[in-house]
């Protein structure tokens, strides 16, 4: 083992902590914003051309507000990461299928599709490796 090795053994724990709090504050605020005005959520999802809006919205708010906690204390963190992989992996080409828009809805869309693969390889990292000794997992 090199000394740059040692010192990411050093910090990895608190670098995977500081990794699930990043993740989780993209949704469990959103989350809490689709709870507080659930019936336009609902007609967003709705005017997706999504069936079964309302139960949608409340599994949006679920994932976003429950995973997310999970993922933030590390309790069943691979599970929540995994469930909030399926999660994004599933609404993006949804809601940011930017290879039907023109104009800056087109380059906006195409931003978040790609900012969400993103946060889907950060959710697979924690899956695949857990949530560090820092959660309750490792407790």
């Amino acid at each position: 083992m090199n000394r740059f090795d040692a010192v990411f053994d050093r910090v990895q724990d608190p670098l995977a902590l500081a990794g699930r709090i990043l993740i989780a504050v993209l949704f469990v605020p959103e989350g809490w914003d689709q709870a507080m005005n659930f019936k336009d959520t609902a007609g967003y999802i709705a005017s997706q051309g999504l069936p079964l809006a309302q139960l949608a919205a409340a599994a949006s708010v679920f994932a976003h507000v429950g995973l997310g906690l999970l993922l933030v204390v590390g309790w069943q963190a691979r599970w929540a990461a995994l469930g909030l992989a399926i999660f994004v992996a599933a609404i993006t080409p949804i809601f940011h299928n930017y290879w039907t828009m023109t104009g800056s809805q087109h380059g906006i869309n195409e931003m978040m599709f790609w900012k969400n693969g993103a946060i889907l390889g950060g959710l697979l990292m924690v899956a695949a490796f857990g949530p560090g000794k820092w959660s309750l997992d490792r407790r």
